[in-house]
């Protein structure tokens, strides 16, 4: 079959390519009702796909977003997308989502694949830890947005969303010390470099060692439930001694939960319990778990945001102020 082409659409219409033209790209001016109903209905009819490379060559743009998250599995990066996609999809954008595995090499495959499609800018959460591995994206003048994750040297020009983590865990652990909390144990999977589970680590230690209470960090990477609930029973002490379990994402807060239960513990009798959180289940778990909830869908929102600030600009360095999301307590009735 013959590819319909814009001069078909034109031709059939009975108008100028470059009508037919300004009504793919909603460049209406002074067009009339009817014949934009000419063309939608000649469009429909001949089934006409602008192509993205005959779009871009018309317009310099593509209005596609690359988007890459670490762990696609994880409801965090269900929320961010639907945040993004929120923001991008009333533009006429198509937002393209690839994820990395928190694997530095499908991150880099991803970009060039997305970089292939001539993507309007790019978002991403990153799973390397150095911003040399990202400058071929400045390299080739796409503007892009980090969210959620650390880079160390991340120029101050490239837009991030991300929470007040450390803040957030100073504030938790200042909290479960008021409570009587003697000790300390950190659940968390650190997989990559960037991983927001970092400064969270770091603000819970810092508090403790201030306060001389032990703390303990259980990497659960590639371990079983059965393994958790050991680490965790070697550290557990009886009365009076109060143990508060801290999960530090949502997803470890399952695996948490199952290992208290393989151990017959009950919170907050036999100890403390407390987790970041993305999505709020956990309400629904005993009498509620006591949780510092992040807003993906926000940070997805306000990096689709300055995404669109620096492809307005039509420059990849312009100065973009980065945004933290505060993370929000909600109170239960697990410590």
């Amino acid at each position: 079959m013959k590819n319909i082409t814009i001069s078909d659409v034109a031709k059939a219409a009975g108008v100028s390519v470059t009508t037919v033209s300004r009504f793919i790209n909603q460049n209406y001016g002074k067009m009339s009702d009817v014949t934009k109903e000419k063309i939608e209905t000649v469009i429909k009819q001949l089934n006409y796909r602008p192509s993205a490379s005959a779009r871009r060559m018309r317009t310099h743009e593509s209005k596609m977003i690359g988007v890459i998250v670490g762990d696609i599995s994880n409801v965090f990066s269900s929320l961010l997308f639907s945040g993004i996609y929120e923001i991008l999809q009333p533009l006429n954008y198509s937002v393209l989502l690839l994820n990395a595995n928190n694997s530095s090499d499908e991150e880099h495959k991803g970009i060039n694949r997305l970089l292939e499609q001539q993507i309007d800018g790019l978002i991403i959460q990153p799973s390397q830890n150095y911003f040399q591995n990202y400058q071929f994206v400045l390299d080739a003048n796409v503007p892009f947005v980090t969210v959620d994750r650390y880079i160390k040297d991340q120029p101050k020009f490239i837009g991030k969303v991300t929470t007040n983590n450390g803040q957030a865990s100073e504030a938790m652990a200042t909290e479960l010390i008021k409570l009587g909390y003697q000790k300390m144990i950190l659940i968390s999977s650190s997989t990559v470099e960037t991983s927001a589970q970092i400064p969270r680590i770091d603000g819970f230690t810092k508090v403790a060692h201030h306060n001389a209470i032990p703390i303990i960090n259980v990497n659960v990477t590639n371990h079983t439930n059965e393994w958790i609930a050991n680490q965790i029973r070697k550290h557990v002490t009886k009365k009076p001694q109060k143990t508060a379990l801290v999960s530090l994402m949502g997803p470890l807060l399952f695996k948490t939960l199952s290992a208290i239960n393989m151990l017959h513990l009950s919170f907050p009798d036999d100890i403390g319990l407390t987790s970041f959180d993305d999505w709020n289940w956990a309400q629904f778990v005993g009498n509620g778990i006591d949780l510092i909830q992040q807003d993906p869908l926000k940070m997805g929102q306000n990096a689709a945001s300055l995404l669109l600030e620096a492809i307005k600009a039509n420059q990849p360095r312009i100065q973009l102020p980065p945004i933290i999301i505060p993370a929000k307590r909600i109170s239960g009735h697990s410590l």
